[in-house]
């Protein structure tokens, strides 16, 4: 496929020019961070249409930093299994990938002189270790530098350029656009320049000897990572799960969410392909609502980071919760409990153990008592500040999608408020929208889903 041919594809508004300077030969390569996949990969296809375009090579490059906010073992080993695949598939492409071992700042400035790199593409993350990257690293590279949103169908930047208060003021803006940019992806072609010297074959052995992360494995994986996975995944959701999303999507005692979240975290695979997908089932009551969920609420979460630094503090909570959670704050608490007792599930609500209990067994929770999860524990914490802690931290050591924005949003609305609105006034709560066990008794099954999933100590 030729550089014109790529190009027709692509939509510019998808890349941000981080550093302009002027190419000054030498081989394109991709800084793969948040996007681990060969297809449906913006980022790659611009890197390969500027690779043909100049006659260069084209390779990939991923910093295996030591420790990564809350991850685990568990978390490395999904990653790094994910990452083996898209090693295999960039080289039957002759496309070079090299596993770095160390911060970005430290090890890839090095890497792109050595490699004769001339110019540099990345995937966007707004998450603040990733915007802090690229800030240390802006002055210091020699070279042109293109930021892609690969991640998002409508770019994060094009989208809107200022954090949004709900999604009633975002999705208006994405429905106009969506058009636009719901497109099919290009594919990626045998790359017909190799680099002069070969990469090194990646020393996967070496990779968890180079981690300083908490060694818990986690609980049993509840799907394996990667690619083909990752599609075969999104062929069993369309065929035996979305025609029921509509009315079943909400119980927790069934079986009827996508299960694509650890995909779409590690970005095995992209949301634009889930969303061509389902779109070809034609528009059903399910479909609109999982393209709500996986369009308008997941893009809402990335808006929510990119545009406020302190999305995962009480500071970045609106001011109408911070004033009635501070009017709140020395409320009496019914229970008050600390990290370990949340952590090893041991409170008096069994449904709030029970939820606890499903993450630490399986990765994952519920998305709706993941709201319940979040909540009970705004209840029994001593403040909204140690509620937020203990939560993400929580989040980001068991659930395999955590350390993403839909977690930092997704607690962000529970505990503080955020794209929600003020409710009626109550202990500890203040305005922030209230949820009980009562309330859930009435949604769905909640005897079955204890039964499931109560655990006991770790």
């Amino acid at each position: 496929m030729s550089p014109r041919a790529f190009l027709k594809y692509m939509n510019f508004q998808r890349t941000n020019h981080v550093k302009k300077d002027a190419y000054p030969g030498g081989g394109v390569v991709y800084w793969m961070s948040r996007d681990q996949r060969m297809a449906d990969n913006w980022a790659l296809v611009y890197a390969q249409s500027q690779a043909l375009e100049k006659k260069a090579a084209l390779s990939v490059v991923f910093c295996l930093t030591p420790r990564f906010l809350d991850a685990t073992q568990h978390h490395y080993g999904f990653m790094l299994k994910g990452l083996q695949e898209t090693e295999r598939n960039l080289e039957s492409m002759n496309i070079g990938f090299t596993l770095l071992f160390g911060e970005p700042t430290a090890v890839l400035p090095a890497f792109l002189t050595e490699s004769n790199a001339g110019l540099l593409v990345t995937d966007m993350n707004p998450l603040r270790h990733a915007r802090h990257w690229q800030r240390s690293l802006t002055p210091i590279l020699g070279i042109p530098w293109v930021e892609v949103d690969a991640h998002n169908i409508v770019p994060v930047w094009t989208a809107s350029q200022k954090q949004e208060y709900g999604a009633y003021t975002l999705r208006p803006k994405l429905r106009r656009l969506l058009p636009e940019y719901l497109a099919e992806f290009p594919p990626i072609i045998r790359h017909p320049f190799s680099p002069a010297t070969a990469p090194q074959p990646a020393a996967w052995d070496r990779a968890a000897a180079t981690l300083r992360v908490d060694m818990r494995t986690g609980g049993s994986p509840v799907c394996e990572p990667g690619e083909a996975a990752a599609a075969a995944m999104l062929r069993e959701f369309i065929a035996r799960r979305l025609p029921g999303y509509e009315t079943d999507r909400n119980d927790p005692v069934l079986d009827a969410q996508s299960h694509l979240s650890p995909y779409l975290h590690f970005g095995h695979i992209a949301a634009q392909r889930i969303a061509l997908a389902v779109e070809e089932q034609g528009e059903t009551p399910s479909s609109t609502s999982f393209l709500e969920e996986m369009i308008v609420r997941r893009e809402l979460s990335d808006n929510f980071c990119m545009y406020n630094e302190q999305y995962d503090t009480f500071d970045g909570f609106p001011t109408w919760a911070k004033l009635s959670l501070n009017q709140h704050r020395n409320d009496e608490r019914t229970h008050h409990y600390a990290l370990e007792q949340f952590e090893r599930a041991e409170t008096h609500d069994r449904l709030w153990n029970a939820a606890q209990g499903e993450m630490l067994a399986t990765g994952r929770m519920h998305g709706y008592m993941r709201m319940y999860w979040a909540k009970k524990i705004l209840e029994w914490s001593g403040s909204p500040e140690e509620a937020m802690a203990i939560a993400i931290h929580l989040n980001d050591t068991y659930e395999l999608d955590g350390r993403d924005p839909n977690g930092y949003a997704g607690i962000a609305w529970s505990i503080g408020g955020v794209h929600d609105r003020a409710w009626f006034e109550r202990p500890v709560y203040g305005k922030i929208r209230y949820m009980n066990a009562n309330g859930c008794a009435r949604k769905f099954n909640v005897d079955a889903y204890c039964s499931r999933f109560g655990t006991g100590p770790l």
